[in-house]
């Protein structure tokens, strides 16, 4: 038997860099430079085959006006940077620019996120001024 997530495993295994991967809850998720991309929902809130994918909030309030059969937001959902789509009513086109955009998302935070912290800890010793005038 086929899990709902075997065709979104195999459309973002088809964009540069993701990776499938799984959760520490055992479910499945795509990543891309180590960071969640997408993958199936698990908060009770959710419908069963809930597809999360992360989104912008401009991004996230089109979907959601355009197309509220397939997009759909919760509660606990909404303080997050995501998107929840029903995968039995997403197409095979919108799945992959969903993931698409997801993957351009997730890469910039990485990106990011990489830029705003150290890159070792050789840099940081460099960087530390040195006692008693020795190095």
């Amino acid at each position: 038997m086929k899990s709902p997530f075997d065709l979104v495993r195999q459309t973002g295994l088809t964009l540069p860099g993701v990776e499938a991967a799984v959760r520490y809850d055992g479910s499945p998720v795509l990543k891309v430079a180590g960071c969640f991309m997408a993958g199936l929902a698990s908060h009770e809130s959710a419908e069963p085959g809930t597809l999360v994918v992360r989104t912008d909030v401009e991004e996230r309030e089109w979907l959601l006006a355009d197309a509220p059969e397939i997009y759909y937001l919760t509660e606990y959902y909404r303080k997050y940077p995501l998107v929840l789509a029903r995968l039995s009513r997403l197409d095979r086109d919108a799945l992959r620019d969903l993931l698409s955009v997801s993957r351009q998302l997730t890469l910039a935070k990485a990106t990011s996120s990489r830029r705003s912290r150290p890159s070792s800890g050789r840099a940081r010793r460099e960087a530390a001024p040195s006692r008693g005038g020795r190095r």
